[in-house]
């Protein structure tokens, strides 16, 4: 009979074990599953069609840009979402407008990062760059659309030349350590100074300069010294003039070398000229015409060296 009472009071703690059991483990399960689910970013087609480009100024390092953007989602999608990282919007003006799929035309000044080691012979990359404004790589991937992408036949950038355009997207870029990374579209455009233009404007007189210079060392006269004097005030006025167009930078330019050989040349013929004269006044023949016989065969051949070695750097 006792052992009739014990099995209903068995089966109750039985039951009521599984009860608070259940439960329990259920949670357990559901936080597993909740914390294995990885969420998908959305992947946002981002598309640029540049119009024209306007100046570009290397001191101040911006250059104007027209151009239109596309914006496409499976999710809505704005302008709001994105943000231009390298420049400041001057115009948005709105083109087609649907929850997922915008376009605007936009007017924007973007800043330039100019090498100019190889001023006047520079080239350059100018870059529109876009972000998504707030959300990081976990929840929005920027995809660029070749087909809406490019650059108009007929932009124009007076003094350069169109070489190239590249566009890539980057993941993990980030601003702080240890920051979430963002999702980055870059749209390049190649762009290298007018060879023609250069040459006429800056190198053209200079060499000018240079061989009348040379050319002054037939001279045996006085005149040779106030010949090369002027010379060499113009070399200092035009090299003062096309220097003033880029800003100052902590390193040797092109067009510095260039002077400095310049200036090197208009110096030793200078320097032959006042010895010439200091000799004249002491009537010793020969030593000008020591003078004279060195500084036809060495200042010629020393500045040709120079600049040839100069211009091969362009090249290797």
């Amino acid at each position: 009979m006792e052992e009739n009472s014990v099995y209903p009071f068995l089966l109750f703690i039985a039951l009521a074990i599984i009860l608070i059991v259940t439960p329990v483990s259920a949670g357990a399960g559901s936080g597993l599953s909740e914390s294995n689910v990885v969420s998908v970013p959305d992947n946002a087609s981002i598309g640029i069609y540049v119009l024209d480009f306007n100046r570009v100024d290397m001191e101040a390092g911006t250059v104007g840009v027209d151009f239109y953007l596309e914006l496409k989602s499976d999710s809505p999608i704005s302008i709001d979402d994105v943000e231009l990282m390298n420049g400041m919007l001057s115009s948005v003006s709105v083109i087609r407008d649907t929850p997922n799929d915008k376009e605007y035309r936009i007017v924007a000044i973007m800043t330039a990062e100019p090498n100019l080691s190889r001023y006047p012979f520079d080239s350059h990359n100018l870059t529109i760059r876009f972000e998504p404004k707030n959300k990081t790589e976990r929840e929005m991937v920027l995809v660029i659309n070749p087909s809406t992408s490019g650059i108009s036949e007929e932009a124009d950038l007076p003094g350069w030349t169109f070489t190239n355009s590249n566009y890539y997207t980057t993941v993990n870029t980030t601003y702080l350590p240890g920051e979430v990374p963002y999702s980055r579209a870059v749209f390049s455009y190649g762009i290298t100074r007018d060879a023609t233009s250069t040459l006429l404007k800056f190198f053209l007189p200079l060499m000018l300069i240079v061989i009348v210079s040379l050319a002054s060392l037939m001279l045996k006269g006085t005149s040779r010294l106030g010949l090369n004097a002027s010379l060499f005030l113009a070399a200092v006025l035009i090299h003062w003039r096309v220097a003033d167009a880029i800003p100052l930078v902590g390193y040797a330019t092109f067009l510095d070398l260039f002077m400095i050989i310049t200036y090197a040349t208009l110096v030793m013929v200078l320097i032959s000229g006042i010895l010439i004269l200091k000799f004249m006044e002491t009537k010793d023949m020969a030593r000008i015409e020591r003078t004279n016989y060195w500084s036809i065969r060495l200042i010629p051949a020393i500045s040709i060296v120079l600049y040839i070695l100069l211009f091969l750097t362009l090249v290797i």
